[in-house]
């Protein structure tokens, strides 16, 4: 005997009998009888959906072409990079010193501080004569200070030392303690032309002439060795 079989499967009549309001067919998405239901387990959240480049509006970041190009330089391109920096520095320091005279100290005239000082009459001034060419005066003026009145005359030596002139009314136990400060001790004589000068150290690795009058006290000081101090201090009529 033949197994029976299956009859095909005909769609359910659905047509309401006479008399009662037509019925809805299923919902979408609704499962037929019969067939079983796709439940997602429990606990497991729902996949974010996917967005593309398109959607966002963002594009992908380009490789890192740049960085590894940076890594791949070389010391000896990073010494020819840093010698391109430093050639027309040279060239500018060069020019600056060679044609603009960049090096060489600026060369005032004494000529008014002589003047002021003359005319306030406090004190006879002494101004520096038969001095070279290599002495330059960097330096001159002329005020009135308490209890007197100081004029500072200075110079850079033909060697490049710093001397400086002063001649002041101010009393010398006021004046030599400022200008030399208590560094300033008397090293003994020194004749000058017929003139007796104190030698005196000072401050750091200066020393000092120094020369006692009546009417005003002298001061010759600076770095410079002792033949320019005497030189200059020689000089001053």
């Amino acid at each position: 005997m033949e197994p029976a079989q299956p009859a095909d499967r005909v769609p359910a009549d659905r047509t309401p009998p006479e008399g009662q309001p037509p019925v809805d067919p299923a919902p979408a998405g609704a499962v037929p009888p019969g067939e079983p239901a796709l439940v997602e387990p429990a606990g497991r959240p729902a996949a974010p959906p996917t967005v593309g480049a398109a959607e966002t509006g963002e594009l992908p970041a380009p490789p890192p072409a740049a960085d590894a190009r940076r890594s791949e330089r070389s010391p000896k391109d990073m010494a020819i990079s840093l010698l391109v920096l430093l050639i027309p520095i040279a060239l500018l320091l060069a020019f600056y010193r060679g044609f603009l005279g960049g090096d060489q100290p600026t060369v005032v005239d004494p000529a008014p501080a002589l003047a002021s000082a003359r005319a306030a009459n406090a004190f006879p001034v002494s101004q520096p004569e038969g001095l070279g060419a290599g002495w330059r005066t960097v330096n001159a003026s002329f005020q009135q200070v308490e209890g007197g009145a100081t004029l500072r005359l200075g110079y850079l030596t033909p060697e490049g030392r710093g001397v400086q002139v002063v001649q002041s009314s101010v009393p010398a136990e006021r004046l030599l303690p400022t200008e030399l400060t208590d560094q300033g001790q008397p090293q003994g004589q020194a004749d000058l032309r017929g003139r007796t000068w104190q030698r005196y150290t000072a401050r750091g690795n200066e020393q000092a002439l120094v020369l006692l009058e009546p009417a005003r006290t002298v001061i010759v000081v600076g770095d410079a060795r002792d033949n320019e101090l005497r030189a200059l201090a020689g000089s001053l009529g």
